[in-house]
């Protein structure tokens, strides 16, 4: 039956959660049928009886799982003969370091680049919420924040290069073909890109010709999300 995957959207409907993007991709990874069900960060407490305060959020058929990371555990355990998201529990531990490379080295770079954009394109509703949580966050406004982001560009191209490196060998994080480690770095990337119009990479770059292959991926599950205009 259909799996259904509580993502975090904004206007139209468009979903930029860089965690959210790392469950589609698994999901799709496995060839299992959901279905997304676009959710408001002001409506994350009424998801499966507030079970879990972010998302994403999957209900399979009953049974609940929150977090990306044992989303993904989880549909390794529970769909065993789709193809592997890890390759094995030494695919799980690089999986864990590459998580805390994205959260050391390129979330905090990426969000300032682009907070404020992300609170342009939320729902109305949610704006409040969202613009007095991360100024709470960050002890400045949005627009403070996010200025002067052109000078700090080059800072995510340095937190890339370990990846630029690695595509001189390989095609993917994972070796021949994506796996979840691909997927949560693809997911970083993929946020800026739904929720604002600031290029962070450039055209040349193999990090972007990476990135553009798998936006490709699952009949190009992530280039149907239109990018930010």
């Amino acid at each position: 039956m259909t799996i259904a995957l509580y993502d975090l959207a904004g206007k139209d409907g468009r979903c930029f959660s860089p965690y959210c993007w790392r469950a589609r991709m698994a999901l799709a990874h496995k060839g299992l049928d959901f279905e997304v069900r676009e959710t408001g960060f002001t409506d994350i407490g009424a998801v499966a009886d507030g079970a879990s305060r972010t998302l994403p959020v999957i209900d399979d058929n009953g049974w609940i799982v929150a977090e990306s990371m044992d989303i993904a555990l989880y549909l390794e355990k529970t769909h065993p003969d789709a193809p592997s998201l890890f390759g094995g529990e030494g695919g799980v531990a690089a999986a864990r370091f590459i998580d805390a490379f994205a959260l050391a080295n390129l979330m905090p770079v990426i969000v300032r680049m682009c907070v404020k954009d992300i609170h342009d394109a939320l729902q109305a509703k949610d704006q409040p919420y969202f613009r007095e949580s991360r100024e709470k966050r960050f002890g400045a406004t949005l627009e403070e924040v996010q200025a002067g982001r052109e000078a700090r560009i080059d800072a995510l191209h340095d937190a890339l290069t370990p990846l630029r490196m690695m595509l001189k060998r390989q095609p993917w994080i994972g070796g021949d073909s994506p796996l979840y480690t691909d997927y949560i770095v693809f997911g970083a990337l993929q946020w800026p890109r739904v929720a604002s119009p600031f290029p962070m990479l450039k055209p040349d770059d193999p990090v972007a010709e990476w990135f553009a292959r798998g936006l490709a991926l699952y009949d190009g599950l992530g280039e149907r999300m239109p990018a930010a205009a």
